[in-house]
């Protein structure tokens, strides 16, 4: 079998697993060849490849990023791939293609199923927003990466009594803005899912001055908005991506709580460094057992599905399944951390 493998979308810690991965289990146990397509389907889409042998794949488990590199394609030019779909596996010899990604990728992964390509998908996003899969790699690095920022970032707002308004990633979804605020022990969260009352945060801020606490650290998702009509901010546009522009939640709330409270607030936007770096233990281990199931079911002509984590165990579920909606936080996950505030 020739398998063609491909990162597409935002990069993310363990995608360079799941490459290594595919290439052991496929290579070592079913000598097959491996193809890396660069750049993500546009690479598929303009023939651009490299063999991915074992010396390809050595060193880089602990790697941040993608050997083969990523891109974010128009839709035109994924209509032009799914129309080429046959022909494409025809020409670059490929028995089936593992698609690594987030929503994007995996709808576009779908398109090229239905139009007649063999596909088995891998979900990957640091946002853990992919419904039908408890997990996905690079969550659990990017929650850390946050919960240290935060835990250093207490101490300076302590020292100089500042309110310190965090800005992490989640455009739809809060769930690193919850998982990473919960461990940093924030004393304000702010998810996408729920909009927020600025009065409620500086009431907040104020009783913990009023006790002696002269410092606060409120997380905010960076698609987290405001109860309309409570404080000036507004949408963005929409980008050649379909994805939305935010305008900067983050440096907005900042500027509106040392307004309202006339202390100083900084805004703190971590950003990329959140998808950067090396990937914790656990999205190592994932990733590399999400690389290990595609190729199993790549072998038993299991297309049109990727692999999930239910549970412990993985399992293939539809790529259908995988796009139908957004995984956000529920009520009670949101109940949670505010009881902790």
């Amino acid at each position: 079998m020739r398998i063609g493998v491909l990162t597409a979308g935002g990069d993310c810690p363990g995608l360079n697993a799941v490459i290594r991965s595919v290439v052991h289990r496929a290579v070592t146990n079913f000598g097959d060849e491996v193809i890396g397509f660069e750049d993500g389907y546009a690479g598929l889409l303009e023939g651009r490849f490299r063999t991915l042998d074992l010396d390809a794949v050595g060193g880089i488990l602990a790697l941040g990023g993608t050997i083969l590199g990523s891109s974010r394609l128009q839709r035109d030019r994924l209509r032009e791939a799914c129309d080429n779909a046959q022909d494409m596996a025809r020409e670059f010899g490929i028995d089936v293609l593992i698609p690594i990604g987030g929503e994007g990728t995996l709808t576009a992964a779908r398109m090229l199923a239905d139009a007649g390509l063999p596909v088995v998908g891998v979900p990957k996003t640091i946002d853990n927003d992919i419904s039908s899969t408890d997990r996905t790699f690079g969550f659990d690095t990017a929650v850390g990466v946050a919960t240290e920022a935060m835990d250093r970032l207490k101490t300076t707002a302590e020292s100089h009594q500042r309110v310190m308004v965090v800005e992490v990633m989640g455009r739809h979804a809060g769930w690193i803005a919850l998982e990473s605020g919960m461990a940093a022990g924030a004393h304000g969260i702010c998810l996408p899912e729920r909009a927020f009352d600025p009065a409620h945060l500086v009431a907040m801020v104020e009783e913990r001055f009023s006790r002696g606490k002269k410092f606060a650290v409120v997380c905010v998702a960076e698609g987290a908005h405001p109860v309309e009509g409570t404080m000036d901010y507004g949408h963005g546009e929409i980008d050649q991506f379909g994805h939305e522009r935010f305008q900067g939640i983050g440096t907005a709330l900042a500027r509106e709580l040392e307004r309202r409270l006339g202390k100083e607030a900084k805004p703190v936007i971590l950003g990329h460094i959140q998808r950067g770096g090396t990937p914790t233990a656990y999205d190592r281990v994932l990733a590399t057992r999400f690389g290990w199931h595609a190729v199993e079911a790549a072998h038993r002509g299991d297309f049109g599905r990727m692999t999930a984590l239910r549970g412990t165990e993985v399992v293939m579920v539809p790529l259908a399944e995988a796009i139908t909606e957004l995984k956000t936080v529920p009520k009670d996950r949101m109940d949670e951390a505010e009881s902790v505030f």
